[in-house]
């Protein structure tokens, strides 16, 4: 080998073991994983059945989370950015290419037969010095898009978490529903026996008879609805965890909860807070950063490079009758490219990345506005809906007392069929406003936590404490 194929041959030595890869690490030697926000899975809390268990709040949740092909796409999403973040970290190393060819030949002249062999191998590598920031801009352009992906990512975890407490809690109003019905159901059945055996006493008209069986079958009516509201509930609600409808679900009634004033915070506080920890606020942020990367990247991209190259290569021949020829070389350079015209290439390019940078912004900003508002309605409805809550208390206890007053009066002979439908009536209405405004008030709690981005894996293990 010539001296020059000696250094060039040293200096592919030299860049070969520059390379940080291990033979363990073949398959992410850049570690991009590890960049990738923790998925439910790698919490560890996706080894949950739920078949023959009853099912709560956080159960319901915790299998959603792991279970929704929408968190499932969304760290797809995320890995794959992670993959696009090794793709711009591999610019930072040199590039090698091995290439090699064989020949055989043979030829005749007259009586003289003449056959060659021939063998060569070159080895090439080049490396980029410097290209004014062209490179790392990449690599932070793919760092921030990494970053808005996790961030999705959690927004979707969130949504997914919201969406499932949702429908559960939709799951139990309705079947809180179905039970106020039924005990509406059994006191009209009630208000019939005791119009009857008033009527069969002779001290009831007939009227008192047929009001009370059209109140009863108004009231099973009612019931029948009331039941066809709670299955819609149930397969809605199997379709946020994921599961047929037809599976054979149990649900245990949420940890109990009632409003608190003095926790309900002051707005301004909660809107600032939400801006500073929303998950998508904060993939826009990232989007916001990934843009003005590329535009360095485009800016560098008309500028010059500088680059070192090297190859050797080694050819040996060999021909009948013994001859044989062995020849090596090697090269070493420095290369710089300046693009003096690219047809505006660069120009429009930087053009564009610049538009991007100023939808990137106005997109957040016009995020940031829904956050505020969407803090300050689920604030306003997390209050309507704890005041609602306090009066249908009293208005069940009220009604209640009404309806057995009126039950005992008309026993008595002293009241009137139309007093007892009509405090029936007023406590049916009663135990179904009750319902809705429980369930609705635990809804807008955790309406209230997503959008102050909120419903994380923490809130999680806090839903699964007061469970317990």
């Amino acid at each position: 080998m010539t001296k020059n194929a000696y250094f060039a041959a040293l200096f592919l030595i030299a860049l070969t073991a520059s390379l940080p890869v291990a033979a363990s690490g073949l398959d992410d030697p850049f570690s991009t994983a590890d960049k990738v926000a923790r998925t439910p899975s790698d919490a560890g809390i996706c080894d949950i059945r739920i078949e023959g268990k009853v099912l709560s709040l956080a159960d319901i949740v915790q299998f959603s989370l792991c279970n929704n092909p929408q968190t499932r796409a969304a760290w797809a999403s995320a890995r794959s950015a992670a993959a696009q973040l090794g793709v711009s970290e591999s610019s930072r190393l040199p590039t090698l290419s091995l290439s090699g060819a064989a020949s055989h030949s043979a030829s005749a002249t007259g009586a003289t037969h003449t056959v060659t062999n021939q063998q060569s191998a070159s080895l090439s590598a080049s490396y980029l010095l410097y290209d004014f920031g062209g490179r790392e801009a990449g690599i932070d352009n793919a760092l921030e898009l990494l970053a808005a992906a996790n961030a999705s990512g959690n927004a979707t975890l969130q949504t997914v978490f919201l969406n499932a407490s949702s429908a559960y809690f939709s799951l139990m109003s309705a079947r809180a529903s179905v039970e106020a019905s039924r005990a509406s159901e059994a006191a009209a059945r009630e208000s019939l026996a005791a119009a009857l055996a008033r009527y069969q006493a002779g001290v009831a008209t007939p009227a008192d008879r047929l009001q009370a069986k059209t109140a009863l079958a108004q009231s099973t009516l009612t019931r029948v609805t009331a039941e066809g509201t709670m299955y819609n509930a149930l397969g809605t609600l199997a379709n946020a965890m994921g599961v047929a409808p037809t599976v054979a679900l149990e649900f245990s009634d949420p940890a109990p909860a009632r409003p608190d004033i003095a926790l309900e915070e002051d707005v301004g506080k909660l809107i600032a807070a939400a801006q500073e920890q929303r998950p998508d606020l904060a993939a826009a942020e990232a989007r916001i950063r990934a843009a003005n990367a590329s535009i360095d990247s485009v800016y560098a991209s008309g500028m010059p490079q500088l680059t070192v190259d090297a190859t050797a290569s080694d050819s040996r021949s060999a021909a009948a009758g013994g001859n044989y020829a062995k020849t090596g070389s090697g090269s070493i350079a420095l290369n710089l490219s300046f693009p003096v015209f690219t047809g505006f290439r660069t120009t429009y390019q930087t053009r564009a990345a610049e538009a991007q940078l100023e939808n990137s912004i106005a997109t957040r900003d016009q995020l940031a506005q829904q956050v505020t508002l969407q803090v300050w309605q689920a604030y306003q409805n997390l209050r309507t809906q704890g005041q609602a809550l306090r009066t249908a208390d009293d208005l069940l206890a009220s009604a209640s007392e009404s309806e057995a007053m009126s039950l005992g009066r008309y026993r008595e002979g002293v009241g009137n069929i139309l007093d007892l439908l009509s405090a029936q009536s007023a406590m049916a209405n009663a135990r179904q406003q009750h319902v809705t405004a429980l369930y609705n008030w635990h809804a807008a709690r955790f309406s209230l936590a997503q959008a102050l981005g909120a419903l994380d894996l923490t809130a999680l293990q806090k839903i699964r404490r007061m469970e317990q």
